[in-house]
């Protein structure tokens, strides 16, 4: 009977120790009207919710305990409260008006909500500025899901770059303040031209797959939004500066006024990043400037956001070729002999660190590029449904890059053969020559923003404009009948006109489910005018319909699932048409997005999985090749795909927190024949070797990618190993063993320390170590072969990344 009576009690411990309760409440403005999709969260865990059409909410599966609840609702003032749980407790919420309207409405068009049914993360000011030490926005968003991040000069600053789900860069639509960021004629994205960018947004969000409609080119691997820095109600000043490895240092001071007492503030922030960078000669100066006025009210808001950034980068583009990285002297005598190097080139080629090797050595091998931007944003809620969202923009662009070139034809420049006194005809020179671009974008967005009941929609639209002059300069010659040094050797405009309307709804058609749906029409007219080595005369023109339709669904206690189906359209860019004029034109391209998701929280874990499907047709897909800036030469295949499963965790427990994803992924390209280049023994162009090979791998596109944090936290005191693996990955499209890169660990470690003292509000200490273990590499590359005769020919080059390094520095907040 004893142990009958030990066991029973045994068991009724258990049981309490293991209770589970639910808090439950309903959430409403002070005059009563319910706030249906509004924000319950429960502060220091993952238990979150949102909510009903009716202002219910319900947070299930918490133990016994105090628990400190936060609010929030778009419009209103957030709200913290303090709980006690011993059993199912309800608990009403009521929210007052905000004093002002919040910038969060200038981005609810563009961005995924709570029930969006898409795949997506989000990244907030705290941790961006935990690891911003100087290094590029691509790699302060490294560790989120399927994400890969390179830098041609090794070290994270520079020209940097990243891939979502194995798209590149040109298939990333990025926008800022719901305005487009990528280049309309390039569809790229150049960090490089703003620098610290990050010391001035309040959070970034980054949706995998099509995403949701926004304005720019259409999203084929992923969509990146950044909300620059929110109100600011307190005056603040603060001045960072950090320094490390390679040369390379970042000074930044910002300021505000914070919220006056007329509705108005202002904020400032002016950065400078310099850098030796790892390669030789990468080196990376470059200035940012950032400046914000802006009027509140209860109702409405007007903003006015200059930025600008200025860059000089040596070029680094070309990287190393493989026999270099692999130190082969024979070969490397055979590559200086076969491609004519002179003295100069060829004992930099054999004396240089095989794995820093640059073969630019003119000093002002440089990319020269400045670019400002203006934007006007405005939001005025027009009653308490319905909020008038817009913005007016325009980015001013221009700059060149420089390069020496050797005994090159006068009439590739088109100045004519020189005759001496002697009578001997120069037909070549040495000469330096700049190519630059020059351009404007400019448009306006506009979108309505209903939310009552069981619906909440957007309507809106944007219409941009883009006039770019590409032209070349000639500004010396050893060898020139041209009088002055600065001749023009070509010139050609490229323009662009992009308009589109969308409409997003979604409704909670049932109790737990909400249905999704997001329609956008979209046209595109285009034209490239002038002469670039050939006569450009480009004219096309595209009309696209991107729908998208998905299901929300919250489980309660067993978690909220949700998918999606969209459909994407994507014009070829500029390079594609350019990079390919005399041969197959290139076609646009179309997307079919399938999305599975479930996640799963509870106060001390969140775990998710998304599994997609992405089908394309016609998809533009990387040859391996290279242009002559250093960016990817793509091609059409019919049919290819892309297909996944997504996972990602998050625990806490104590002073602990370990985040954690892994990207499992199939890329293929169903029936992909590579053309080979052949041509004679005196190198006169024949023709192409045909060869099918059958379904093969997407390059660039690993088929792992993990990411794992864990962090300690005490007080003031913030450790972080952060560990990143990327599978082997395949160069071009052959899935040759011998175009492949080798997967890699990459480890670093963060620390912060903040400290509060009575002179200042706040001062931090940040040391980052990357790459802790010292790995030897390689995070990009290209290749291109051709037939000489019966002689295969290899052209490629490989970049890679810096050994351990460290970057230090310290922050204070007045």
């Amino acid at each position: 009977m004893r142990k009958l009576l030990l066991f029973a009690l045994l068991l009724q411990i258990c049981f309490h120790a293991s209770a589970q309760f639910t808090l439950s409440g309903k959430l409403a403005a002070s005059n009563g009207e319910v706030l249906p999709g509004a924000s319950i969260s429960v502060k220091g865990s993952y238990k979150a919710t949102s909510t009903d059409a009716n202002g219910h909410y319900a947070l299930s599966n918490l133990k016994a305990g105090n628990y400190t609840i936060l609010a929030s609702f778009v419009g209103f003032a957030s709200s913290e409260f303090t709980v006690e749980v011993k059993s199912d407790s309800q608990k009403d919420i009521v929210l007052s008006k905000s004093d002002v309207l919040t910038d969060e409405v200038t981005v609810t068009a563009t961005r995924a909500g709570q029930k969006t049914p898409v795949a997506y993360s989000s990244i907030g000011k705290e941790e961006l500025q935990k690891q911003n030490l100087g290094q590029d926005v691509p790699y302060l968003l490294s560790m989120m899901p399927s994400v890969v991040v390179s830098s041609d000069a090794g070290t994270g600053v520079g020209y940097t770059a990243m891939r979502i789900r194995g798209s590149d860069q040109t298939r990333i639509n990025v926008t800022i303040n719901g305005i487009p960021l990528n280049d309309p004629e390039s569809h790229n994205v150049y960090w490089v031209d703003l620098p610290d960018f990050a010391s001035s947004a309040e959070n970034i969000q980054v949706q995998r797959g099509v995403g949701t409609s926004t304005n720019g080119a259409g999203a084929f691997g992923g969509t990146v939004n950044l909300m620059t820095s929110a109100i600011n109600k307190e005056a603040y000043a603060s001045y960072e500066s950090s320094a490390g490895s390679f040369g390379t240092f970042k000074n930044s001071v910002k300021a505000g006024s914070g919220l006056l007492s007329n509705g108005f503030t202002s904020d400032f922030r002016y950065a400078r990043v310099k850098s030796n960078g790892y390669i030789d000669r990468g080196s990376s100066d470059l200035e940012s400037l950032y400046g914000s006025i802006g009027y509140y009210k209860a109702k409405g808001l007007v903003r006015l956001n200059i930025f600008s950034g200025h860059e000089k980068t040596y070029q680094a583009w070309y990287g190393i070729p493989k026999i270099k990285l692999n130190n082969d002297k024979a070969a490397i005598e055979q590559y200086i002999a076969n491609n004519w190097l002179d003295d100069e080139d060829a004992n930099n080629l054999r004396n240089s660190d095989p794995r820093t090797y640059n073969q630019c050595t003119y000093r002002n091998e440089v990319d020269d590029y400045t670019q400002q931007h203006y934007q006007l944003l405005y939001s005025y809620q027009l009653s308490n449904e319905l909020t008038l969202d817009g913005a007016t923009h325009y980015t001013r662009g221009f700059g060149y890059y420089e390069n020496y070139k050797k005994d090159k034809k006068l009439a590739d420049f088109g100045m004519p053969n020189i005759r001496l006194s002697s009578g001997e005809i120069i037909k070549k020179t040495d000469l330096i020559r700049r190519k630059w671009l020059d351009n404007d974008f400019f448009g306006t967005t506009l979108s309505l923003h209903y939310k009552k009941g069981i619906l909440d929609a957007n309507i809106g639209g944007a219409g941009n404009k883009y006039v770019g002059d590409h032209f070349g300069r000639v500004v010396w010659a050893q060898y020139s009948s041209v009088k002055d040094n600065d001749f023009e050797y070509y010139f050609n405009k490229g323009k662009k006109t992009d308009y589109n309307f969308f409409s997003k709804f979604s409704v909670d058609i049932l109790k737990n489910l909400t249905a999704f749906a997001d329609l956008q029409y979209r046209h595109i007219d285009f034209e490239i005018k002038g002469n670039e080595n050939v006569v450009m005369d480009i004219s096309k023109n595209f009309s696209f319909f991107n729908p998208k339709f998905g299901l929300f669904m919250d489980l309660g206690n067993v978690g909220k699932a949700y998918s999606s189906f969209s459909i994407a359209n994507r014009e070829p860019n500029r390079n594609n048409y350019t990079d390919n004029i005399g041969q197959l034109q290139p076609k646009s391209e179309r997307l079919s997005d399938l999305e599975v998701g479930y996640n799963f929280s509870n106060d001390w874990m969140l775990v998710g999985a998304n599994y997609y499907y992405m089908s394309y047709q016609d998809q533009l897909v990387q040859t391996g090749q290279i242009n002559d800036v250093g960016d990817a030469i793509m091609v059409n295949v019919p049919k290819s795909y892309r297909s996944g499963l997504e996972l990602t965790a998050s625990l806490r427990y104590d002073n602990f927190k370990w985040e954690a994803n892994y990207t499992f992924s199939k890329n293929k390209i169903k029936d992909f024949s590579e053309y080979v280049p052949t041509s004679d023994e005196n190198w006169t162009p024949t023709g192409y070797q045909i060869n099918k090979l059958g379904e093969t791998n997407i390059a660039m596109s690993p088929e792992h990618i993990l990411s794992s944090n864990l962090n300690y936290s005490l007080k003031g005191l913030s450790l972080s190993f952060l560990t990143k693996y990327i599978g082997s990955q395949y160069i071009d499209n052959t899935s040759s063993s011998d175009r492949q890169l080798s997967a890699y660990w990459l480890h670093n470690l963060l620390i912060n320390y903040t400290l509060k003292t009575r002179f200042v509000k706040e001062i931090g200490f940040n040391l980052m170590i990357n790459n802790l273990f010292d790995a030897k590499y390689v995070s990009n590359a290209w290749t291109a072969r051709s037939y000489v005769g019966t002689t295969e020919v290899v052209y490629d080059g490989y970049f890679p990344q810096a050994g351990r390094n460290f970057l230090g520095g310290i922050s204070i907040k007045f």
